[in-house]
């Protein structure tokens, strides 16, 4: 039993490992990966890592070769638009759930508090902008959100499209405020955030569930802003690397 649950750790950690190399760009759309040099590089045996592989092409990550093993997969824009739709459509289900079903007092202020605090992060100009600590707290947000109405079943899937390259809240979220369409888009966001908690709170769920909706169309603005407006904001999300035109 503890050789089992060793390896199931091992399995863990190299999935962490493998998305980390994925979504960084260390490993691009495309890159055939090889079972030998991969597994000494990362030091574990071969069977831990096609479980961890196995795992990633259930994510979405990776996709099984012609002639065996796996292969990067790569993402086109089409794919990428619709993985961020996904996700609004689920958080969307999530929001109105909660208002309808009635969330208690405790876990709403919880949420609130969450707000609250990125209230903070956003500022009232661009230069005091707080790229990183928006980026945590509005993963937290979202995480939240998710879990509101206390469905384990609607969680699970929010999370699962959430592992999509560039369909997480935050994909877009640059590291520094010089660019001041980013810096609206996260003011706009946050007011968002608020109407969505002030909707939840009213039992209004037709409301709730249509301005998360809206809200995860911030992800798809800043994607054409990476793609399109600003070249330099390409290289700042690495993940790039995987779609394809």
């Amino acid at each position: 039993m503890a050789k089992e649950e060793g390896g199931n750790t091992h399995a863990t950690r190299t999935v962490i490992e493998l998305r980390k190399k994925i979504l960084s760009g260390e490993l691009p759309g495309g890159t055939r990966l090889l079972e030998v040099p991969l597994a000494e590089e990362l030091e574990i045996s071969r069977t831990p890592l096609r479980d961890a592989m196995s795992r990633l092409a259930e994510e979405g990550l990776l996709e099984r070769g012609r002639s065996g093993g796996f292969v990067v997969r790569r993402f086109t824009i089409a794919d990428v638009v619709d993985a961020i739709e996904l996700r609004g459509v689920l958080e969307g289900t999530a929001a109105r759930l909660a208002a309808e079903r009635g969330v208690r007092a405790t876990a709403l202020a919880s949420l609130q508090d969450i707000v609250n605090k990125l209230d903070a992060c956003v500022g009232q100009w661009p230069n005091e902008v707080d790229f990183e600590g928006y980026a945590a707290l509005n993963a937290k947000f979202h995480k939240a959100l998710a879990e509101l109405p206390g469905s384990d079943v609607l969680a699970r899937e929010i999370e699962r499209a959430s592992r999509l390259p560039f369909a997480s809240p935050s994909a877009f979220v640059p590291d520094r405020a010089d660019n001041a369409a980013f810096s609206r888009s996260l003011h706009v966001g946050q007011s968002e955030h608020r109407a969505i908690v002030a909707a939840i709170a009213a039992r209004e769920g037709s409301r709730a569930e249509a301005i998360a909706r809206e809200h995860a169309r911030a992800t798809r603005q800043n994607l054409e802003h990476a793609l399109g407006g600003d070249a330099s904001l390409f290289y700042r999300v690495p993940s790039l690397a995987l779609v394809v035109n």
